[in-house]
This record gives structure tokens, sequence and C-alpha cells, in this order.
């Protein structure tokens, strides 16, 4: 009987230390074999081209070339799932959040910054997403550029005390691969689009809020973290916090809740869907997109029997095509989408 073919990691990060806590760490699951480690960019680009690996682990500040740099390098030659390591901190989160632009499949917060190589309270969450990064398509986003183009100040109005009757609400449900699609969407939007949204993205603390300046940054519309009592409303895109569970009342107030994660997550789409069909139904259009595992189904299901849409991307431009697959199984997508014609669609739909 032939053995199980291991999946083959390449480990990146310019400290020994770490090489050697993250090559212990992903070998103490018998499906994983570090082939390889590289103490800076430049060395990973040649051994991602010479040893072929599955998957690659990266560090983002190294020498000769940072994260970015090599992804860039990596992407123009052999598209390979990356999960970067980043650390826990503000700068951290928008370093991370740059590397996922450029190609970067997922990331794992490392324990106490830069300074700890205890990996043992990640242990799983990088076991998984190694994992499951095997079942990715990384070609199926490019990179995306950097974010540089200018964006006319956003006009400053009082916020609304409720949503307003007539608006429609648009939930964006997302997971891995999240942060580039969320680019290819957000940002081409126009400021007087119709609906309000609210996005649901798999993420930790603190990396929520890079996420939202970042977009903010570069679209017509405002985007900002939802904190509590905050209003969703035409012209304002509010992002989940990461660890929190995000619902809305029935004038479209956020609510912020502590409960449990569901389906291992928190934010879950799932939690936000379902509230919603309760409180905003009928004028409720969900978009899944790309994403492992099957948060946002049972929302979904929820909402469409409440009289909302279900929007879903498809199978050729996600780059995990988990989430919008159960949505599509279940027979519950109104519609479903390619990345590039989402923002389209979404313009159409609502104005």
């Amino acid at each position: 009987m032939s053995e199980t073919k291991k999946i083959r990691v390449l480990v990146v990060d310019d400290s020994a230390f770490m090489r050697i806590a993250v090559k212990r760490t992903l070998e103490s699951d018998p499906a994983i074999e570090v082939i390889g480690q590289a103490k800076d960019g430049a060395e990973a680009v040649q051994l991602v081209e010479q040893l072929q690996p599955d998957v690659v682990t990266m560090d983002f500040n190294m020498p000769r070339m940072n994260g970015v740099e090599a992804l860039r390098a990596i992407f123009a030659k052999r598209p390979v799932p990356v999960i970067m390591l980043s650390a826990h901190t503000q700068e951290g989160a928008k370093e991370t959040l740059d590397a996922l632009a450029a190609g970067a499949l997922d990331f794992v917060p490392k324990p106490d910054g830069e300074v700890s190589t205890d990996l043992s309270g990640v242990r799983d969450d990088l076991l998984r997403k190694v994992k499951g990064a095997t079942r990715s398509r990384p070609s199926a986003v490019a990179p995306a550029p950097s974010p540089t183009r200018a964006v006319a100040p956003k006009p400053t109005t009082s916020l609304r005390a409720s949503l307003p009757g007539d608006a429609p609400l648009l939930v964006i449900a997302v997971s891995t691969g999240g942060p580039a699609a969320l680019e290819r969407v957000i940002p081409r939007l126009p400021a007087d689009f119709g609906a309000a949204i609210v996005v649901v993205q798999h993420m930790p603390k603190a990396f929520t809020k890079a996420l939202a300046a970042r977009l903010d940054g570069i679209s017509a519309l405002s985007v900002s973290e939802a904190t509590e009592d905050d209003v969703a409303a035409p012209g304002r895109v509010l992002i989940a916090p990461g660890d929190r569970h995000l619902t809305l009342d029935g004038s479209g107030r956020v609510r912020l809740v502590d409960s449990p994660p569901v389906n291992g997550c928190r934010p879950a789409a799932d939690v936000t869907l379902q509230a919603v069909a309760r409180t905003l139904g009928p004028r409720t259009t969900v978009l899944v997109m790309t994403g492992m595992g099957k948060d946002a189904a049972l929302g979904a299901q929820a909402l469409k029997a409440a009289g909302g849409k279900v929007l879903a991307q498809d199978e050729a431009s996600s780059v995990v095509f988990g989430m919008p697959k159960a949505v599509i199984e279940r027979g519950l997508a109104d519609q479903v989408l390619a990345l590039d014609r989402i923002a389209p669609t979404l313009i159409e739909r609502f104005g």
C-alpha cells in the first residue's frame, strides 16, 4: 500500500530560531514535511522555483526582499499558496494587509509579536491553514497593485439615527482570499452607491481595523471598522471587528456580541445574516465571496426565507471555493458572478 503524499512546505524567516520553531510545529503533523528553509525573500524566490513546494510560510520583515517584494517575484514565476506569519501589532497588521493584497493566501498572527518562538498557541490554526492551502487557487486573483490612486475627500455628514426606510442593505461574507478580492469590489463602487454595506471578513482584532483603513484610503465610499451603535447607511461600509459578532437591529444600528464563535469564527457571517433576516430581511442582499468552510450558508438560507437575495462568487475567480460553494450547492444563489463582474452588477442593482 502506497504512503499518502505529504504536504511539502518551504519555511521563510530571517530568524533561525523561528524557522526551527515553525518546522517543528509543522512536522508535529505527520501529513506535513518541511522540504526547505530560506533566510530571506530573495532566497525564497530561488527555492520556490527549485523545490516547487505545495505551500510556503513566510515572515514579512526580511533582508534583501520583504514579504511583498518576495510575493510579487514568486507570483511572477510560479503562483504558490503563501501563509504569512504576522506580528500582532498595528504595524504588523498593515504589513499583513499589504502581503494579502500582493497574493498571500492567509496569515497566522505570531504570539507576542516578533519575540516569542513558542508557537503552541497558534499550532492548530497554522496546521489548519497550511492543509487548507492545498485546496486553494492562488492564481485565481492576480496580485493587486499598491493602493496609490488618490481619492477625493469624502463628504462629512452627520450620522443618521437609523437606516432610511427604503434603503437596501448589502452584507458581504468573505474569508480566505477576501482582502484582495474586496479591493476589486469596494473601491469600484461610487460615492453615491445606493445600499448600506456591512462586511464580515474572518480576521482577528486589530487586523479588521487595518483592513478598513486600507479600503477607506482607496475607495470613494467611507470604510470603517464597526463600533457599538454605529448605523449602516448608504455611503458607508462597516467592517465587523475581529473577535466580535455583528448584528443589526431594525433601524440598522450595530450591536456587537461576544457570544461563542460560530463555524469556528468570530465574527461569523451566519450570526449577522440570521439577525438581519429577522430585522431587515426583504431589504437585504448577501454576497458570499471566496473563503474556506461554509460560514454564511445557514444565514443565507434564513435570509432567503425572509425575502432577501443571495449572490455568490464563482469557482473560477475564488481563491478558495468553500463558502460560495456551500451556498450554491444548497440552491440559494440568485446569481453567481465572476469577481470582475461583482462591482458592475452591484452598481446595476443598487445604483
